[in-house]
């Protein structure tokens, strides 16, 4: 169904019918927002997020790698 049609296509259906398709519109406009530009928010620098250094001073992590592997480790072990 070509674009133009549809609105002939949905003229043709009763009230009601019409009135549900107003709704599924309604509908799948929330569910899909059209994003414009000056609405977006401003995204701040990664490294200005309070999370970033969070763990700075734990000297257990400061090999993180090991510190995941021996994590995994414990887990695995303690789950058989």
């Amino acid at each position: 169904m070509e674009m133009p049609n549809i609105a002939q296509e949905i003229a043709t259906l009763p009230p009601e019918a019409q009135q549900q398709v107003v709704d599924f519109v309604a509908f799948l406009k929330t569910r899909y927002p059209v994003a414009s530009p000056g609405n977006r928010p401003k995204r701040s620098k990664l490294s200005n997020e309070p999370f970033i250094g969070m763990w700075r001073e734990r000297q257990d992590m400061s090999d993180s790698g090991a510190w995941v592997r021996e994590l995994r480790q414990r887990e695995w072990e303690s789950a058989q």
